[in-house]
């Protein structure tokens, strides 16, 4: 029985991986794929709600060069189970990846220079086109088609 457990804790750290800012912003470089990546937290009711909009993107736009991120601002004592929880819960398909990062002076620029740091916030990046744009609200299913309709047309 315990090592059921021990195995089980590991495929659960291995499910959700963890990012430094560097490390998430090389992964999405350098490539013609563009990429949505979500700021979110459990504990963020507007996060929770958007979260149905940017998960019907990614099924959306899955046979095409578009890829959702929904990337976990939760604090390191919720990684990685009560992060895993979450996203079982609520069934989410799309990549889900935890932000390993406290000091915000540091990361947040790195992400986005106008960042205040408040969730939830997206960004739509495509390194290939130079493209990215920065939104600091909760976005709609909708404003997220125009925009990524946008990239694609571009």
């Amino acid at each position: 029985m315990l090592l059921t457990v021990a195995i089980s804790t590991t495929v659960t750290a291995q499910l959700i991986p963890s990012y430094t800012a560097d490390q998430l912003m090389k992964r999405i470089a350098g490539n013609d794929t563009t990429y949505i990546l979500n700021f979110w937290a459990t504990w963020c009711a507007p996060c929770i709600k958007e979260l149905p909009a940017f998960e019907s993107i990614n099924e959306q736009y899955a046979s095409k060069k578009v890829k959702v991120v929904l990337v976990s601002m939760d604090f390191p004592e919720d990684y990685p189970d009560n992060i895993l929880a979450f996203s079982n819960r609520k069934k989410l398909k799309s990549e889900v990846v935890w932000l390993k990062e406290t000091n915000a002076n540091t990361f947040i620029p790195k992400i986005d220079e106008r960042w205040s740091g408040a969730l939830p916030a997206t960004v739509i990046f495509n390194s290939k086109k130079g493209e990215k744009l920065f939104f600091e609200k909760q976005m709609s299913e909708d404003e997220l088609n125009a925009l990524i309709q946008r990239f694609l047309k571009g």
